[in-house]
């Protein structure tokens, strides 16, 4: 750039030594042109470095765009896979929260089924018991005053226990179930009444 201006300045001292002399008049003309020339070219290459210098800042922009997109682009995809670990934990979590309510399903439809069984079985009870416990009372009652043996209801299973209370003294019972038959205990039971009214 500072090359043209020299050519500029040497011109317009050639055009100056010219002027003298008219029959070199060709001669500044041409120096003329080659001014404008000269000029035209400075304009131009002016414009050309200006917009070079806009050039290079947009590709400094586009540049730092495109850094600052795969930045984000970098985080989106830490983000996405961040995303994706969450959502297979919650699947896994999910699958097992199914897993465990159907598992719960399915007992609570066993407890319902078991407490129907027992409503029904309570009922039944209750009414067995409104029939059945009055004459069974009777009855342990009538046994009691007839045998006079009073039962300990309280021993081990399989031991038959309790006090006979004779006319004259009481005597203990102990048999064990399991060593002799119904028969003898049954017999050695009877065989404790006494006969007579």
């Amino acid at each position: 750039m500072a090359a043209f201006r020299d050519m500029e300045e040497v011109s317009q001292g050639l055009l100056s030594l010219l002027g003298a002399n008219r029959a070199e008049a060709q001669q500044r003309r041409l120096l003329g042109r080659h001014e404008q020339m000269v000029e035209r070219l400075l304009e131009t290459q002016d414009g050309a470095e200006k917009w070079l210098r806009e050039i290079l800042t947009a590709e400094k922009e586009v540049a730092q765009s495109l850094l600052d997109a795969k930045e984000q682009a970098h985080q989106g995809g830490v983000e996405l896979q961040q995303l994706e670990a969450e959502l297979q934990r919650a699947s896994e979590e999910d699958a097992r929260l199914k897993a465990n309510l159907l598992q719960l399903t399915r007992e609570l439809e066993e407890l319902k089924e078991i407490e129907g069984d027992l409503e029904r079985q309570e009922k039944e009870v209750d009414e067995d018991t409104t029939v059945t416990i009055p004459s069974a009372v009777y009855v342990a009652q009538l046994y009691r005053r007839i045998s006079k043996i009073e039962w300990d209801y309280e021993c081990e299973p399989g031991m038959i226990k309790g006090i006979h209370h004779g006319p004259s003294v009481a005597q203990p019972i102990h048999l064990d179930s399991t060593q002799l038959s119904k028969k003898f205990i049954s017999d050695y039971l009877w065989n404790l009444v006494d006969t007579e009214w």
